[in-house]
């Protein structure tokens, strides 16, 4: 394996080099992709699912037999992101250790376990004409991620999409370049030691704007685009694309502090939320509290929160009650994915306030009330119109392992096909089989 890994780092220098100079036929590179992919696909749309389980324990060992050659390409990463003056929670994202190549492994066994997503029959009929009519789950075929900085959705999502019988052309971040292919490398020659198509899963190479670009219009080969990303990438993806695009990831998500919460249920809550790990979708980023508790509240989560040094930027009133505790927020902070250690604020007359402000400022991801009120609870769930909606718990449950769906590939923030965290059944499309005796119309 460790051959492996120096070989696709050697290709991948000499790829960028020759795709610098290549202009136009960057296209035929991503075509070459393309029909490897598809190819691909069709074996492996036919393997069983004992088959498809084996290759993904023989990657989640090739995974912890090249951690150190693995570590060594993050650190490249790693030291070009300092160098860039990349965030630190950031740099958290594109960290890898010991600890979390092993733990990457681990989802890998996981979904292996889990239930073949294929061949299942979701629904059937028996006509009056004695047609027997079974809607039969299958593969989507070729799926297509775009990425950003976390070097795992590599991993994640060649392990999901081989587990539910898709091929998979992976496109990540130049951040994350060395790390995505030494993961890549390591995943691919553990496919060839079991006498399957290394082509199930392909990296490219290059990360230029011009190839995003390419890849958002390879109908012929892709089936199904996913991006996962900051807003930049999603918007870029959603407008540029011809390829079916799934939407995720944006998380623009609130937490409502109505006039009868816990406030210690409520600090924990929003504590949680804000900083267990602010680099992902599912941290809060919006604190909306009712005017009859501000007063009281906003002094604890601010204390709270200042253990993180977590910036609040506030809305008059909070401005008002907090003082220098809160610098004053601007219209753009309620619609922004900070990512990072600060939080808006904005106290709220009543629920019905907090509801139409997540209405207008939501990117549809995760929202929570917290209350001890069944009245207010009904009208927060009822009316909050977001992929997921928490009654007293922390939004960093958004998250398919959290759901009991083992890993997911993204979290749906629309509602075709799928929505919230998408496991392997949102990975799956499904054909009809029809049996008959004879029937003809």
């Amino acid at each position: 394996m460790p051959g492996a890994i120096a070989e696709q780092e050697k290709t991948h220098r000499q790829s960028t080099e020759v795709l610098n100079h290549m202009g136009g036929q960057i296209v035929d590179y991503l075509n070459t992709i393309g029909q490897k992919a598809k190819a691909a696909a069709h074996e492996l749309a036919l393997l069983s699912a004992g088959e498809r389980d084996r290759a993904l324990l023989a990657m989640a060992n090739a995974l912890e037999s090249t951690t150190e050659e693995i570590l060594t390409a993050n650190a490249k990463d790693l030291r070009a992101a300092r160098e860039s003056d990349m965030s630190p929670a950031m740099q958290d994202r594109l960290t890898l250790t010991d600890a979390r190549i092993a733990g990457i492994a681990a989802a890998l066994r996981e979904c292996a376990a889990l239930p073949d997503p294929l061949g299942r029959t979701l629904e059937g009929i028996t006509r009056s004409n004695g047609l027997v009519i079974a809607k039969v789950s299958v593969p989507l075929g070729v799926v297509g991620i775009i990425f950003e900085s976390r070097p795992n959705v590599a991993v994640d999502c060649a392990g999901l999409c081989i587990k539910s019988g898709n091929a998979c052309i992976l496109r990540g971040g130049k951040e994350a370049i060395h790390s995505n292919t030494a993961l890549v490398a390591a995943m691919r020659a553990s496919l060839a030691s079991e006498g399957l198509d290394p082509n199930f899963i392909q990296l490219i190479e290059d990360t230029s704007r011009e190839t995003a670009t390419a890849m958002m219009k390879l109908n012929k080969y892709i089936d199904v685009l996913i991006p996962r990303g900051g807003a930049g990438l999603i918007s870029a993806v959603v407008e540029n694309a011809t390829v079916p695009v799934i939407e995720t990831g944006i998380g623009i998500c609130h937490a409502y502090v109505d006039d009868t919460a816990d406030l210690e249920v409520a600090a924990s809550i929003v504590h949680n939320g804000k900083t267990s790990r602010p680099s992902v979708c599912n941290a809060l980023e919006c604190l909306l509290v009712h005017q009859s508790v501000a007063a009281t509240f906003l002094p604890i989560i601010r204390e709270r929160l200042s253990s993180h040094d977590v910036q609040l930027r506030g809305c008059e009133k909070t401005c008002g009650i907090l003082g220098a505790g809160a610098v004053p927020a601007t219209p753009e902070d309620y619609e922004t994915e900070f990512l990072d250690y600060i939080l808006a604020v904005r106290v709220v007359k009543d629920i019905g306030a907090a509801v139409e402000h997540i209405r207008v400022h939501s990117s549809g991801h995760s929202e929570v009330i917290v209350t001890q009120s069944l009245e207010s609870a009904n009208r927060f769930t009822r009316e909050v119109d977001s992929a997921a909606v928490y009654v007293n718990a922390s939004t960093r449950y958004t998250d398919g392992g959290e759901f009991g769906l083992g890993a997911e590939i993204g979290i749906s923030t629309q509602k075709l096909h799928a929505r919230g965290p998408m496991g392997l059944r949102e990975l799956v499309s499904y054909k009809y089989v029809i049996t008959g005796s004879g029937q003809v119309r």
